[in-house]
């Protein structure tokens, strides 16, 4: 419930407090003098986008403050725990806009952002302006309203998840079948290039091995002769025969020489031990160069097609090997995505399943309530002095969504004979109002908690018809709060407190102004509002008449 609303320096408002009380709260005045301003204030603080120039001339800034009573259980408090904010029975909304424009908002006495700020304002306060009704002209809201009625939107959330996991099941088959379009774009390539990758079996490292084998057997003959001759060199014609006979002499002398040959043998000895190891050496190396004329030819078939093959592919010829594993694969998804794709065409078959059965459940859900909506539309109808309209909520077979697959249409019929159609083709505006209304009080029990405010829902309507408007308020105002902006002084005398917004000018300065009324005051603001601007006594009489409890 609003409790109060503190007005600082807003367009015409210099300052300005107003404490609310719960039932119906009226407000009037003379067209011009501010009760526009007053929603535009309260709308400020709530942060709606209204106008953007809001602080009052000459000022360095304006502010509005709005207190809340908040109970237990109100939701309200889930928006300040999401946002980390401070709780309590008491909501505190404070707003400052700068002459510059800057503005600035407050919760609690937390800086808030203006998100925040609209997130709770759907919790504490539902406007309901001059051009409204065009929520009930535009039937993508109908459809919201109807299951807000029906006490729908688990269901719906329910619906929600279903149509997501029908999207994710398609997009996945669709991924898949894109992938298996393009694998097969490329089949006979992939066939073609793993069969050849295998055929070939190119080794890691083996492209360098070969190319050294190359080089050895090219320079094999030249270095045949050499390695033929220095072994020549080392063997008994040549350096071990001479290194035996130097040891052999030497030997003989040991005995004579006492320990001094001892050093010059050993170092002989291993001479000679040096010596065989090379020549062990170089005769193996001597047996790499003998090979089979053939082979020369075979390691530069297989080296050149380990290159060439590279080249195709554009890989290094060490690559070949990793690049036969991805092709393989790729050809083996291939192979496999026609399972896969069955599994994909399950999954989504099974979703799309739950998805109609959740879908058809919702309708059948919907058409009960919109039944039960009728019903209860056309008894609100009867004391709005439109006993011969006829309400219908129509369901229609719509395209699968999130929210089913019904589109949902309110139509009407205002005078017996005539077709029922749209409510903009068949409802004035007076009508439209007083359909408006009867849903807001059929929607009222959905409305816990909320300050609802009705800015001229009256508008185009008088004499009994404004009473029996005045009457739907009232009712909707038990036991919650209604703020009523009107002109009808039937809708101003039912109102359990009232207030005059006035405008009075200061030198030369035009300031509003908004005061309570006593039950005198009451009197003459009604004989006001059933006679302009002089009020007779027979007005005033009137005006007692209207305002007997």
């Amino acid at each position: 419930m609003l409790r109060s609303l503190d007005i600082r320096d807003m367009l015409i408002i210099d300052r300005l407090e107003l404490d609310f009380q719960p039932g119906l709260n009226v407000l009037t005045g003379e067209t011009g003098a501010g009760k526009s301003i007053l929603l535009d204030s309260l709308g400020f603080v709530l942060g709606w986008r209204g106008r953007a120039e809001l602080v009052r001339a000459g000022a360095d800034q304006g502010e509005v403050q709005a207190v809340f009573d908040v109970p237990p259980g109100h939701g309200a408090h889930a928006v300040l725990d999401e946002a980390g904010l401070p709780g309590g029975e008491e909501l505190i909304l404070r707003r400052v806009n700068t002459a510059s424009g800057r503005k600035t908002a407050w919760v609690n006495d937390r800086r808030v952002s203006g998100d925040v700020l609209r997130q709770l304002s759907e919790t504490l306060v539902e406007l309901h302006g001059q051009q409204d009704d065009r929520g009930l002209l535009d039937p993508r809201v109908h459809r919201d309203l109807l299951d807000d009625f029906g006490g729908l939107m688990a269901m719906r959330e329910a619906m929600a998840a279903h149509w997501r996991a029908v999207s994710s099941a398609r997009r996945a088959l669709d991924r898949a079948e894109a992938d298996r379009s393009e694998l097969q774009a490329e089949e006979e390539f992939l066939r073609h290039a793993v069969a050849e990758l295998d055929a070939l079996d190119p080794q890691p490292g083996e492209e360098e091995t070969l190319d050294a084998r190359r080089r050895l057997m090219q320079g094999a003959e030249k270095m045949r002769a050499d390695v033929a001759r220095a072994l020549e060199a080392m063997g008994a014609q040549g350096g071990e025969g001479a290194l035996s006979d130097a040891l052999r002499w030497l030997d003989g002398l040991s005995d004579k020489a006492e320990s001094a040959l001892e050093a010059p043998l050993a170092a002989l000895e291993r001479a000679l031990v040096e010596l065989g190891e090379a020549q062990d050496g170089v005769e193996t190396f001597a047996e790499q160069l003998s090979f089979n004329p053939l082979e020369l030819e075979e390691t530069e078939e297989r080296l050149f097609a380990l290159r060439g093959l590279a080249r195709k592919h554009e890989v290094l010829p060490d690559d070949l090997g990793r690049l036969a594993q991805e092709l393989r694969a790729r050809l083996e998804a291939l192979d496999a995505s026609g399972t896969q794709l069955d599994a994909l065409r399950a999954d989504l078959a099974k979703a799309r399943e739950a998805y109609d059965a959740a879908a058809a459940e919702l309708g059948a859900a919907r058409r009960e309530a919109a039944r039960q909506l009728d019903a209860r539309i056309m008894q609100e109808l009867a004391p709005l002095k439109m006993d011969r309209a006829v309400f219908e909520t129509r369901i229609v077979r719509d395209e699968p969504g999130p929210s089913g697959m019904d589109a949902v249409n309110f139509a009407a019929r205002t005078n017996p004979g005539a077709p029922i159609g749209p409510l903009n083709k068949v409802a004035s505006g007076g009508e439209l109002s007083r359909f408006l209304l009867a849903m807001k009080v059929c929607l009222s029990e959905r409305a816990e908690g909320l300050t609802m405010i009705f800015d001229e829902i009256d508008r185009g309507v008088g004499g009994a018809t404004a009473d029996a408007v005045g009457r739907r308020l009232k009712a909707l105002a038990t036991g919650g709060q209604v703020l009523v902006v009107t002109h009808s002084p039937q809708v101003a005398a039912l109102g359990a407190h009232h207030w005059r917004v006035e405008k009075r000018v200061e030198g030369e300065v035009t300031l509003s102004r908004v005061v309570p009324l006593d039950a005198g005051d009451r009197v003459d603001e009604v004989a006001r509002m059933l006679s302009g601007d002089t009020v007779t006594e027979a007005a005033r009489e009137a005006a007692r008449e209207l305002l007997k409890p």
